[in-house]
């Protein structure tokens, strides 16, 4: 069962600046902030857009330099909308993973909440659920 919307992902070149933009001018409170790799300064801002479903809109940081093997192969190493993330309860991930690959959709990423793949035009999708409280 598909929730809502569970993120929508923004890359950006400059997370400060974004900060500014996002939570200065348009008023959106910070949910979170993710340290980078090596604890260097934050690779992600999370900021609410207001509703009771804690949905969110992830700014990520653009890495420098070219990607990386171990980087998904997709992602575009660019500012820009990044993924839709649709919200689905923890419980039912493994059951989506399932559908999608039965269905020959190729799964091309996971972290810890969200499961990553595309639409049959190359629209970059992930399957999420928001991380438990014990770990925010």
């Amino acid at each position: 069962m598909i929730l809502g919307i569970h993120h929508h992902a923004i890359q950006v070149r400059d997370l400060a600046r974004a900060e500014r933009f996002y939570c200065g001018v348009l008023g959106l409170p910070v949910v979170r902030r993710w340290p980078a790799a090596g604890g260097d300064g934050e690779r992600s801002l999370w900021v609410g857009v207001g509703d009771d479903a804690h949905t969110f809109l992830a700014l990520e940081v653009v890495p420098p330099g070219p990607a990386t093997a171990a980087e998904e192969p997709e992602r575009a190493l660019r500012p820009g909308h990044h993924l839709v993330a649709l919200r689905i309860p923890r419980d039912q991930r493994a059951g989506w993973e399932a559908r999608l690959t039965a269905a020959g959709v190729a799964i091309t990423g996971r972290t810890d909440y969200t499961t990553y793949f595309a639409d049959p035009e190359g629209n970059r999708l992930g399957l999420s659920h928001y991380p438990d409280l014990q770990d925010a």
